[in-house]
């Protein structure tokens, strides 16, 4: 793996692709820093060296051009703050300002460019504008997981312009290294744990995992779908009812790979999507018409839990219920515990998968009891499917 171990960035200007996609508040205070103190060893690395480092990001959707709610400058001053020194900014990511900016980096200093999604060409991956954003430094350095399955200007087509000068920073290393761990040296017992609202967004990753694991926990919304298609009551709780079919093709295919499935034994369930909404618990397959469910109830927790605790592996993708409503939060926060408590008393390891499974796990403070949460949900779910992350490749071809 090209890491930027392999470099001495002594007078050179490192271009670094970051994942500074950070929640803002109303008033842009950052609500969840951790993608931004993530990149602090790689930033650190190349100004020790005597480098400087020019700082490429997105930030939100922008919808065709530049939208002020989403610039950077937002980001500006914790980044300083966490770096103690004051970065520089351009109010452009490519133009004569970046330019000029960028030239008159000396070794110490940090340049952070303007939101590269300002620029429809930063998804479209055009090569004109990766070539300008190449134009301003003499090492390319991707640390920027989160956005590594997507062949973007910045993340894969920029890479091209240095052939000799390309290497990953220590976060998609770290990252690359747990997600490598899980999907091809897993220690047996090996226990995915799926969540999420939709059965579609995670079939290709129930498939692969099918070859790999020995238990398959299925809660959340997803749930709802494959109690459906065993013939189970819902009532007015998700479904995709187009994908029942593969439900019980899934569960099928389990049964000859000899993987266990372990489903909701009971369900919390509510009246209203509302966290003071009236609530009770029942059998799954038996919501009444006009309730839905919202969270995994005792039994299910008591069974989930054992199986995770016996497992000398574990990836978690996917809550349980809304625990974003505290009354429904109740099953995630269990599995959580149960994720802990193997991870600590069991010796297992533990790969939480990146965003609603890391928002659970650092809503509970939990985030230095497991093994590893990862910074990249969409990243991190194709390279468990098997698929090669451009990137990646980039770095690697």
């Amino acid at each position: 793996m090209k890491t930027i171990d392999q470099c001495n960035f002594k007078d050179k200007k490192a271009l670094l692709r970051v994942d500074f996609n950070v929640p803002l508040d109303k008033e842009f205070n950052i609500t969840d820093d951790k993608r931004m103190r993530a990149a602090l060893p790689t930033i650190n690395k190349i100004l020790n060296d005597g480098g400087s480092v020019i700082l490429m990001s997105h930030l939100g959707r922008p919808k065709g051009g530049p939208e002020a709610k989403f610039s950077l400058k937002h980001i500006l001053g914790d980044l300083s703050r966490m770096l103690d020194l004051e970065v520089k900014f351009s109010t452009d990511c490519i133009g004569q300002e970046a330019t000029d900016k960028a030239l008159n980096l000396v070794p110490g200093q940090v340049l952070l460019l303007e939101n590269l999604r300002f620029y429809k060409e930063e998804e479209e991956g055009n090569k004109e504008f990766a070539g300008k954003l190449a134009s301003l430094g003499d090492v390319y350095v991707n640390d920027a997981f989160g956005t590594a399955h997507r062949a973007h200007a910045s993340t894969s087509i920029v890479a091209e312009f240095f052939p000799t000068a390309k290497y990953f920073g220590y976060l998609m290393a770290e990252e690359l290294k747990n997600a490598e761990k899980v999907n091809h040296h897993a220690v047996k017992p090996f226990t995915a744990i799926m969540g999420g609202a939709k059965v579609s967004d995670k079939i290709l990753l129930i498939e692969s995992l099918l070859d790999k694991v020995d238990n398959l926990i299925i809660g959340g919304g997803m749930a709802y779908t494959f109690a459906k298609a065993q013939g189970g009551e819902i009532g007015t709780s998700l479904l995709e009812a187009d994908r029942m079919p593969l439900c019980l093709e899934l569960l099928e295919k389990a049964k000859l790979k000899g993987v266990k499935i372990f489903l909701p034994l009971d369900t919390v369930i509510a009246d209203k999507f509302d966290n003071e909404a009236d609530k009770k618990t029942v059998n799954t397959g038996e919501i009444p018409q006009d309730w839905m469910g919202l969270d995994i109830g005792p039994k299910s927790i008591e069974l989930f839990s054992e199986v995770i605790k016996n497992s000398k592996t574990l990836l978690w993708n996917g809550p349980m219920g809304v625990f974003e409503m505290d009354n429904f939060a109740h099953g995630t926060r269990a599995i959580v515990d149960a994720v802990v408590a193997a991870t600590q008393e069991n010796d297992a390891f533990s790969l939480i998968g990146g965003g609603d499974s890391a928002a659970a796990i650092a809503k509970f403070n939990m985030e230095d009891k497991v093994s590893y949460v990862s910074t990249g949900g969409g990243a991190l779910l194709e390279y468990m499917e098997g698929k090669e992350l451009p990137g990646v490749k980039a770095i690697n071809s």
